[in-house]
């Protein structure tokens, strides 16, 4: 899936453009599992700047931030 393949192009460098493939990743990744990507990014900075251990990364994932969908009762 091409993702802003215009803007990339003005990254600036290679590293710069593997750090806005990352972030656009993790936008899309927000969108497809039902999460606000900017309440998301500003949670995730906050949890990194705050110390979130690196041996709990599932936690900071895009699907962890999801709502489960409650089930309908079949009558």
């Amino acid at each position: 899936m091409a993702l802003n393949r215009k803007n990339a192009l003005f990254a600036g460098s290679d590293g710069g453009a593997e750090n806005w493939a990352i972030v656009a990743s993790l936008i899309e990744t927000c969108k497809i599992n039902g999460v606000n990507p900017q309440a998301y990014m500003s949670d995730l900075l906050t949890k990194i700047v705050d110390g979130h251990l690196a041996s709990k990364l599932d936690e900071l994932m895009p699907w962890a931030y999801a709502q489960p969908v409650a089930l309908k009762d079949v009558a």
